[in-house]
């Protein structure tokens, strides 16, 4: 397989999950690395989305990162042909945490303060998953899914219902030490 846009990480810390338990997709994304790399340089990256109705637009969406630059990557080259690939660029202070089994992780972006936290991680278990609809490119790493997932916004708790699949076809409240996106 030849690669053309590709994109790896470590420390990932990976949410997906409906505000409402009987809406018709997650309207919650808190996907983000400790550090992403890219061909275009490394930084603290990934991607959010808070719609807290979902029947109305969301809030916050877009690719957040601590440099416009990676953050511009995602949406053209990863994300094509998905509805995240014209979602704006958000300066955002990342700050992860892997201690045992747990992790969390804090995003402050435009004008958010979102806090993430998993408990109960099970073990290590190395995955590869071919494209989908919603994941156009090839994944391969490491993930630990959480057996608990809490979400805080601006302070407040958010009761959430964490679907047993998230959108790119594995846990949907999962950390990932390391992997790989390419297309």
């Amino acid at each position: 397989m030849n690669v053309n846009q590709w994109m790896s990480w470590e420390g990932g810390v990976d949410l997906v999950a409906m505000t409402q338990a009987d809406a018709a997709a997650p309207n919650v994304i808190v996907h983000v690395a400790r550090m992403v790399h890219t061909p275009v340089g490394s930084a603290p990256s990934g991607m959010i989305l808070w719609q807290p109705d979902a029947n109305a637009a969301p809030v916050v969406c877009g690719f957040v990162s601590t440099d416009a630059k990676v953050g511009a990557y995602f949406g053209a080259n990863i994300f094509a042909g998905t509805p995240f690939e014209n979602a704006p660029v958000l300066e955002a202070k990342i700050d992860i945490t892997h201690q045992g089994d747990t992790a969390s992780a804090r995003v402050e972006t435009a004008g958010h303060v979102f806090e993430v936290a998993f408990s109960g991680l099970g073990g290590a278990a190395l995955i590869q998953r071919s494209p989908s609809a919603m994941a156009p490119f090839h994944q391969q790493g490491l993930e630990r899914a959480a057996a608990g997932a809490t979400l805080k916004v601006n302070g407040g708790d958010v009761a959430v219902t964490i679907p047993p699949v998230g959108i790119s076809g594995g846990p949907a409240a999962v950390t990932s030490p390391c992997g790989v996106y390419a297309r």
